[in-house]
C-alpha cells in the first residue's frame, strides 16, 4: 500500500507552542530581565555611592523598606518592568502569552533569590514589589500586544482609501442606470481595465 502523505503542521498556536521555542523563549526573557536590571542598579548604586553587590541583585534581604536603599532597588525593579514590557513586544507579540511569560520571569526570580540566599524570602517588601512588578508587566504587556494585534493591516497605497470611497467608487453611476463598478482605468500593475455594461436593446422596426 502506498504511504498517506503527512499532513502538514497545523499553523498559529501550534508553532508558537513549541517546547523547544517556549524553553528559548524563557531564557531570553530571563537574561534581558537580568541584565536590564543589572544594568539600572550599577548606575544608581554609582550615583548614589552605594557598595555595589550581587547582594543587589539577588538577595531578598537588600529590599527593605526601612532603609533608603530598599525603596531605590524597588524603584528600580519596577522601571526595569517597564523595560521588559518591551521584550514581551518584540518576543511574545501575543496578548494571550504574556501572564505565562510575565509570571514564570518573577518565578524563576524567586527560585534564583532563594538559591542565592539559601532561604526563602520573608519580608513583605520584596513580596509586594515582586506583586506589583508582575502585575504591571501582565497588564501593560497585554495592553501593548493587543493594541499591536487590532492594528489595521495596511497593503501598499491601495490601503489608504477608506472604505466609505471604496463602496462610492465601486457603486457609481455611468448614466445610464448601469453600475459601472471599478470601470475603465489602471490597475495596480499599470494594465489597463475593461469592463463590458448592459446596452439597451434596440428594437427593430418593421
Amino acid at each position: 500500500m502506498p504511504r498517506r502523505p503527512r499532513k502538514p503542521p497545523r499553523p498559529g498556536a501550534l508553532a508558537d507552542l513549541a517546547p523547544l521555542r517556549i524553553i528559548t523563549q524563557i531564557a531570553i526573557l530571563q537574561i534581558g530581565y537580568y541584565v536590564s536590571a543589572a544594568t539600572l542598579i550599577l548606575f544608581t548604586a554609582l550615583v548614589m555611592a552605594t557598595p555595589i553587590n550581587l547582594d543587589l541583585l539577588f538577595s531578598w534581604r537588600s529590599l527593605r523598606s526601612d532603609i533608603t536603599v530598599g525603596w531605590m532597588l524597588g524603584l528600580v525593579w519596577m522601571l526595569n518592568s517597564l523595560i521588559c514590557v518591551i521584550y514581551l513586544l518584540l518576543l511574545i507579540a501575543r496578548s494571550k502569552l504574556v501572564p505565562d511569560f510575565a509570571l514564570t520571569i518573577h518565578f524563576i526570580h524567586l527560585i534564583a533569590t532563594s538559591l542565592y540566599t539559601s532561604a526563602i524570602p520573608t519580608y513583605w517588601f520584596w513580596w509586594a514589589l515582586q506583586i506589583a512588578s508582575a502585575s504591571l508587566m501582565v497588564f501593560l504587556g497585554m495592553w501593548i500586544c493587543q493594541y499591536r494585534e487590532l492594528r489595521p493591516i495596511q497593503f501598499g497605497k491601495s490601503s489608504r482609501i477608506s472604505p466609505t470611497a471604496a463602496m462610492a467608487a465601486a457603486t457609481e453611476d455611468d448614466g445610464v442606470g448601469h453600475s459601472r463598478g471599478r470601470g475603465r482605468g489602471k490597475d495596480r500593475d499599470g494594465v489597463e481595465e475593461y469592463e463590458m455594461i448592459d446596452t439597451p436593446e434596440v428594437s427593430s422596426q418593421a
